[in-house]
């Protein structure tokens, strides 16, 4: 007879779909995006990106280790709903503290935060306690004591003097990101292997790609409302529809062809959990925050398309210029090819001709704005165009 306790988890019968508990879920981290993004705007300076980068490294590690134990477990038994629920809560109250987690109220994101990674993983093992994988349930002891140790620097931070607290708050995001990479190592425990991570690899990549939507959309979203305040102008529409396509651009660019010859990979491939570690955890890390620094550089050419200091020049290049690292690494790693997309490498160097031609040559924000996203747009139809060459040549 199967111990209750072991119904938490999902009964893997073809592709395991995103439930609309998950998706629910995944609206909280509008929020923390649209948080991030006004706090970089609001202090964009290399101490406040640092920061903000900080922040965000936390976010995204908080939502993508959920999905990895949202993949495991079964979204529409009502005890896993439920902790669903309360990490939406948590979640909330952590993404309303993000702009003050230098501030007065470090010590509240810290705590939340803390308790969302130990809490998590400590419900996970208590939904395979029943013994259907003894080899995950070692391996959530390992990560739950991993995020203990993490749990001890990220209060210690908050308790800290803001001046203080990044580099407690960097030793703890190192710590949880170094977690997968040493396989959870616990003296006495041993380590995970790749085995213990039996990830149903669609459910984690439609996961992934339903976030680069949601980062998107709150770059659109950022977009309308400033252009809904802003005086109607040739400058100021200009502006508008340059940020429009460039969003276009930014989506075409992975979901093209990127979304699904990665999803077919890590769901076909012999490497499934290796596929899940380096393309979904690590690597998507630099496409959400491409795509945040590029909603940031969109109001900032939309509010001021005339000037922009240094700082602002930085992100209205090296947005598009992370957004396209990444998508340019990801689809390395999820194809059998010798090097990143050709179009992506041609992408990133007119982007560094570009950053090297703006101060000699003052380019208005405005200016540089249409020469990224004319970037992005060549990039995409690049891509697209050897694609489907490479498609009619195969079929001849």
């Amino acid at each position: 007879m199967t111990p209750p306790l072991t119904t938490l988890l999902r009964i893997r019968e073809g592709h395991a779909k995103v439930g609309y508990a998950e998706l629910f879920f995944d609206l909280v981290f509008v929020f923390a995006v649209t948080q991030l993004s006004h706090t970089l705007l609001e202090h964009l300076t290399p101490t406040g990106a640092l920061r903000t980068g900080l922040l965000f490294l936390a976010v995204w590690w908080l939502w993508i280790c959920t999905s990895w134990v949202t993949n495991w477990l079964d979204p529409e038994k009502i005890p896993v709903r439920l902790t669903v629920f309360g990490l939406m809560l948590g979640g909330l109250m952590m993404s309303s503290a993000l702009p003050d987690a230098f501030a007065e109220r470090g010590l509240a994101f810290a705590v939340v935060f803390a308790a969302m990674q130990v809490g998590r993983s400590a419900f996970m093992l208590w939904a395979l306690r029943g013994g259907r994988s003894p080899g995950n349930f070692l391996n959530f002891i390992r990560i739950t004591l991993w995020f203990a140790m993490s749990a001890v620097l990220w209060i210690a931070g908050g308790l800290a003097e803001p001046e203080s607290r990044a580099w407690w708050w960097l030793g703890a995001v190192a710590l949880e990101y170094l977690g997968p990479i040493a396989f959870f190592r616990v003296p006495g425990l041993g380590r995970s292997s790749l085995s213990d991570w039996d990830v149903e690899g669609g459910h984690l990549s439609e996961r992934c790609g339903l976030f680069i939507i949601i980062a998107l959309g709150e770059s659109v979203l950022i977009t309308g409302a400033t252009f809904a305040k802003l005086e109607w102008n040739p400058v100021t529409i200009a502006a508008f529809c340059i940020a429009f396509l460039g969003s276009v651009a930014m989506w075409w660019i992975y979901f093209d062809s990127g979304a699904a010859r990665g999803e077919h990979r890590i769901t076909h491939g012999h490497d499934t959990a290796s596929q899940a570690r380096l393309a979904y955890t690590y690597l998507h890390l630099l496409i959400v925050g491409g795509i945040i620094v590029c909603a940031v550089a969109d109001e900032l050419v939309l509010v001021h398309p005339d000037h922009a200091e240094t700082a602002g020049v930085a992100a209205i290049i090296g947005g598009p210029a992370l957004y396209l690292l990444g998508c340019a690494l990801f689809k390395w790693v999820t194809n059998t090819r010798r090097f990143p997309p050709a179009s992506h490498l041609g992408g990133l160097l007119l982007l560094a001709a570009l950053a090297l031609a703006a101060a000699p040559m003052h380019l208005s924000p405005l200016v540089l704005g249409a020469a990224t996203t004319a970037v992005l747009m060549i990039v995409a139809g690049w891509e697209t165009a050897s694609m489907r060459y490479s498609e009619a040549e195969l079929k001849h």
